[in-house]
């Protein structure tokens, strides 16, 4: 008699099933409000651990990741950081020349007359005050140096056991990953969504402003798909190949709303893709942070959106200042829900915006509800970056010599 196997559900399956149930229980007034809060306090104490791990996760892989390539690390960092700047830039600018010629075809004064007023959000039952050993941009400094130095000295037979304990390291982090935060992820999406239902944020908004985000999901995976068509063209790998194995990290960040919470999802996306170990360890985590190339086009879009509904200027000259510099700015922005658009806010004063007025919270609003497509934009346009890094490395570092294709993140679920 066959023993009958446990049926196992995937990790997107249940992230859909999360986001689906987070807004049903959202909208069932019969619930008492402290029930409710109950898993909105997970999602909280679990949102702080993330935000604990994310440091963390950083040094553990990026300074592994760049510690592993002996010849050309420099190099390679520069290019990443190029090649995420330049796919922020353009996708500024596309979403503003797209905006500035959409969105006055229905968008003007009267708009503001139509968004409502939002209920009061459930606060958590209780919250611990769980701050990071330090920031995301001391991680990524720190990274940068000890990754780079050590890298050089291996070039001369030492600074083996600096290698070896950040090795370590990363190895802890990777079970720290597989045992607490991927399990942990539908739980703490759940509590998103419930909020966003509760609150009615996302209900009064998109009645308004659908049309808007329409557009901007419709650029985003647009130029998602152009970033993978040339980083395929680049490699000689399928395109639609390469976009399908993506589909995880996508839905991923999806629910998350977090780049950072999507590391090990998306580490093990372009494992599948053939990147090699050297480069997926210190490429993704890396360009989590650096690369915000959905999060600009949202928020340029709805900075635009705002500023054609309040009959503001919203001219060329005026918005290339503002992307240029926030291409820059949110490069401090924490990979957690809502982290592009904190970092961003204090420069939306260089088109008229009072970061701290109406106008200022009327564009949170905005980001917040359409946030997570932004950083699934974010983290699928990570790995086409990897893929290009990757043959770079191969061709011109490595001289043909295939990288190492050993699994770092094999004991990560499987997508």
């Amino acid at each position: 008699m066959k023993t009958r196997q446990p049926i196992k559900i995937g990790l997107v399956p249940k992230l859909i099933i999360a986001i689906i149930l987070g807004v049903i229980v959202g909208q069932l007034q019969f619930i008492p409000d402290f029930i409710l809060r109950i898993p909105i306090t997970i999602s909280s104490l679990f949102s702080s651990l993330l935000a604990f791990i994310i440091p963390l996760m950083i040094v553990g892989y990026v300074i592994k990741g760049i510690s592993d390539i002996t010849d050309g690390a420099g190099k390679l960092l520069g290019l990443n950081a190029l090649l995420a700047y330049s796919s922020t830039l353009i996708g500024g600018f596309i979403a503003y020349l797209v905006a500035s010629t959409v969105f006055p075809l229905f968008i003007d004064a009267s708009v503001r007359d139509t968004v409502q007023t939002e209920t009061a959000a459930l606060e958590p039952i209780f919250t611990l005050p769980l701050d990071p050993l330090f920031g995301v941009t001391s991680a990524i400094v720190f990274a940068f140096l000890f990754g780079v130095f050590i890298s050089w000295l291996r070039k001369e037979n030492k600074g083996e056991v600096m290698y070896n304990f950040f090795s370590e390291f990363g190895s802890i982090i990777t079970m720290i990953l597989k045992t607490i935060i991927i399990p942990g992820l539908p739980i703490y999406i759940f509590g998103n969504f419930l909020i966003l239902s509760y609150t009615g944020t996302a209900f009064s908004l998109l009645s308004v402003f659908w049309r808007v985000f329409l557009v901007v999901i419709g650029l985003q995976l647009l130029l998602i798909a152009l970033m993978f068509l040339f980083a395929g063209f680049y490699t000689g790998k399928n395109p639609l190949v390469l976009l399908k194995i993506q589909i995880p990290g996508y839905f991923t960040a999806l629910g998350t709303q977090s780049s950072a919470a999507t590391i090990p999802v998306n580490m093990e996306c372009a494992r599948k893709n053939g990147v090699s170990k050297e480069i997926r360890e210190f490429v993704i985590p890396l360009s989590a942070t650096i690369h915000l190339m959905g999060s600009i086009v949202t928020i340029t879009s709805c900075v635009t959106a705002v500023l054609l509904m309040f009959d503001m200027a919203h001219g060329i000259g005026m918005m290339a200042g503002f992307i240029a510099t926030l291409g820059v700015a949110m490069v401090a922005a924490p990979g957690a829900p809502g982290g592009a658009i904190m970092s961003a806010l204090p420069f939306v004063y260089l088109v008229g915006i009072d970061p701290t007025g109406t106008l200022g919270n009327l564009l949170i609003t905005l980001y917040i509800t359409q946030d997570s497509f932004g950083t699934a934009a974010n983290v699928s346009g990570d790995n086409a970056i990897a893929l290009i890094i990757d043959k770079v490395y191969a061709t011109y570092f490595l001289k043909g010599v295939p990288a190492t294709q050993e699994d770092a993140v094999s004991e990560l679920p499987e997508l």
